[in-house]
């Protein structure tokens, strides 16, 4: 039996190719939703805009780490986030891997016209990984990976499945090489969704590094992202949307990678994932929206802290979907006061038009924020 030929294998590699005519439709929904999108982001002001991206930050360096099985602390992230855009921070103490996914996210992104190098993607490399080890394991940091055989496997020891053999490490440097230059010369000369698309194939195929390859190729995907739209803040998350959609991910990437130079069914995929990662970001859009429009109605309202804090909960939940409602037992135990309490608190933002009672009254009596326009 013939043995699977890679992609790289090919006379044609790295001289990709698509169909244009099957990716102009998606390709046009895409841009469609950006523009949505981005008309959105300019109706919030900038203290919402900052908001925005920090959340949209958030999500991208928790599921970037999940897809590779690293679950992150999220007050961690949070924090880390805030000290490193400027916002109101709790001040936790964060751990060096946190803050250098952070720094490379933020790299990629705001930096998104600095030239692309060996000796930046060295630091992200460096930076993901600062003790020199990935898990248990050391590895070669900031620098391409050794003659060890690069394979991507599933299944138990003794059982793997070899869904792919990346190209040889003596090929890495030259490999590369091309790819910077590539970089370099196809920015403007190809859509940039769709160079955003290749990069990342092509940068997955090569697997320079011993680990952390995917999620270099997610910031450099960021970045490319950004070079198309020149807008230094991500305000969706294509890393979310990769999460949600872990299985098709590699099942297309597995066979894109086995097949010729021809990666048209990878476009595709990547142009409807980025379509509902947009989709998505509308609906995190809408609630900040609703959060701003909330505040600027109440912007004359006395609150305490622990007040806002619980309002708080129920403007990231959405209208209505705060589970069973807002009721005296879970106020009390949000806000850390008696259930006293709770009923004088919950009395009073019922009187300034914080909040409304939900249907039904009693023992079953709860409330939800009053989202609607405030009559005084």
């Amino acid at each position: 039996m013939q043995s699977t030929r890679y992609i790289w294998q090919s006379k044609k590699w790295p001289k990709l190719v698509w169909n244009n005519s099957l990716l102009l439709r998606l390709l046009g929904e895409c841009r469609l939703k950006q523009g949505k999108l981005l008309a959105q982001i300019s109706s919030l002001g900038l203290p919402y805009e900052q908001q925005a991206h920090a959340d949209v930050l958030f999500q991208e360096a928790m599921t970037t780490s999940a897809i590779e099985g690293e679950r992150l602390d999220p007050p961690s992230v949070r924090s880390s986030i805030a000290r490193k855009l400027g916002l109101p921070s709790a001040g936790l103490r964060v751990d060096h891997y946190t803050d250098g996914l952070i720094d490379i996210l933020l790299d990629a992104s705001q930096k998104y016209r600095g030239s692309l190098t060996k000796k930046r993607l060295f630091g992200w490399h460096a930076a993901l990984f600062p003790t020199g080890y990935s898990g248990l394991h050391k590895i070669r940091v900031g620098q391409w990976r050794g003659p060890e055989p690069m394979r991507v496997v599933s299944g138990k020891a003794g059982r793997e499945i070899i869904h792919y053999e990346a190209l040889p490490f003596d090929k890495v440097e030259a490999e590369m090489g091309l790819f910077l230059k590539w970089w370099q010369e196809s920015a403007g000369k190809i859509d940039g969704i769709i160079r955003a698309a290749v990069a990342h194939f092509r940068f997955l195929t090569i697997h320079p590094f011993e680990d952390g390859n995917g999620r270099i190729a997610r910031a450099l995907t960021d970045m490319a992202l950004a070079q198309d739209d020149r807008q230094p803040q991500r305000y969706y998350s294509l890393s979310s949307q990769i999460n949600a959609e872990r299985e098709s991910y590699y099942a297309v990437l597995e066979q894109s990678q086995k097949g010729d130079v021809d990666i048209t069914a990878w476009l595709q995929w990547f142009l409807g994932c980025l379509s509902r990662g947009i989709e998505t970001s509308e609906k995190l859009m809408a609630i900040v929206l609703a959060k701003a429009a909330f505040w600027y109605r109440n912007s004359q309202t006395q609150l305490t802290d622990r007040q806002r804090k619980v309002i708080n909960k129920l403007l990231d939940a959405g209208e209505g979907n705060f589970t069973g409602g807002l009721t005296n037992r879970k106020y009390a135990s949000m806000a850390k006061v008696s259930r006293a309490t709770a009923t004088r608190e919950l009395q009073y933002l019922l009187d300034m038009g914080v909040l409304k009672h939900n249907p039904g009254k009693g023992r079953s009596t709860s409330y939800d924020l009053e989202w609607g326009t405030k009559e005084r």
